[in-house]
């Protein structure tokens, strides 16, 4: 009775210090894991588990002092705890949701992912062929041990596991689900909303709101109604007007004045244009012109071959 009293008196505690809750499911989340994340949240979260009766009593109880937190009672359902905090709860979902482990499949599991046995050698016996072809899986004999000839999808996402399929995953050391705590919901100073708000960025609710004032801004534009979003396009309209007509017209006001001579003497305002690139220099090389060479006169050296 007492550690009940002390349970209670903890969830009040709870609740009234901290204004943030994260509602989480704890399917297949062992004690070691749990404790793993008690570790990692230490000093930016408190994890609470127990029997939803008791943690129901608690907030029905302070529910007198605070209404906003009887919100929460009907979440209580099911394998869940309440993880409270005072910091951001999207940083506090990410650890959350990186502090998973692998654990294998259990026989009667439904799986939260689809399961392939992958291509390779496998290490088992060749009387294991036979274990393997019940399951439809195509195999062979390489080298005294069974090989699997390609991937097979064994188990659908949605799928109860049987005993044969958990039987297989463990003779192959494979473990294919990852289990830890999972965000069903969130409790933020009185208010619930789902887990996938948290995904919603700054940049996201921007982006929303800016495409939402330009359809104010459009439809008021359209019906010629002067609203916040419409009245800076509003002015520019009219400025655009105002300038047309002093350019077909002898009116003229400050604003226009440089815009109507730039009109009329464009040379004026003309830029220069900057110099063209000087020219590639013609190449130096030249074809040598071949010296001609004049033949020279042989001297007469005073007698003859036949002399």
């Amino acid at each position: 009775m007492e550690k009940k009293q002390q349970y209670f008196d903890r969830v009040v505690k709870l609740a009234k210090e901290y204004p943030k809750v994260l509602v989480v499911e704890a399917d297949n989340v062992g004690s070691h894991n749990l404790q793993k994340i008690r570790k990692s949240l230490l000093g930016e979260a408190v994890v609470l588990m127990g029997k939803n009766t008791m943690i129901r009593r608690a907030l029905r109880a302070h529910s007198a002092e605070n209404p906003a937190i009887g919100n929460l009672i009907p979440l209580l359902k099911g394998n869940v705890g309440l993880v409270f905090t005072k910091g951001d709860l999207g940083s506090v979902r990410a650890k959350l949701l990186a502090l998973k482990v692998a654990a294998p499949a259990k026989a009667g599991a439904v799986a939260p992912v689809n399961v392939t046995v992958p291509a390779g050698n496998t290490g088992m016996e060749p009387t294991k062929t036979s274990f393997l072809q019940a399951l439809n899986i195509p195999s062979k004999i390489n080298k005294g041990q069974v090989e699997i000839v390609s991937d097979v999808l064994l188990i659908k996402v949605g799928q109860k596991v049987g005993s044969s399929e958990a039987t297989l995953l463990q003779m192959l050391n494979i473990k294919p689900f990852f289990y830890g705590l999972k965000v069903r919901s969130v409790y933020d100073h009185g208010s619930i909303y789902a887990a996938e708000i948290l995904d919603i960025t700054d940049d996201d609710i921007l982006a929303h709101f800016s495409a939402g004032l330009a359809r104010v801004a459009s439809l008021a534009l359209a019906i010629h109604l002067p609203t916040v979003a419409s009245f800076p396009h509003i002015v520019i309209n009219a400025y655009k007007n105002l300038v047309a007509v002093a350019i077909a017209t002898e009116i003229s006001f400050k604003q226009v004045d440089k815009l109507k001579e730039m009109i009329k003497n464009p040379a004026a305002f003309a830029v220069a244009a900057p110099a063209p690139a000087a020219a590639a220099a013609a190449p130096k090389a030249e074809a040598k012109k071949e010296e001609v060479k004049e033949e020279e006169p042989e001297e007469d050296m005073g007698f003859s071959l036949f002399d």
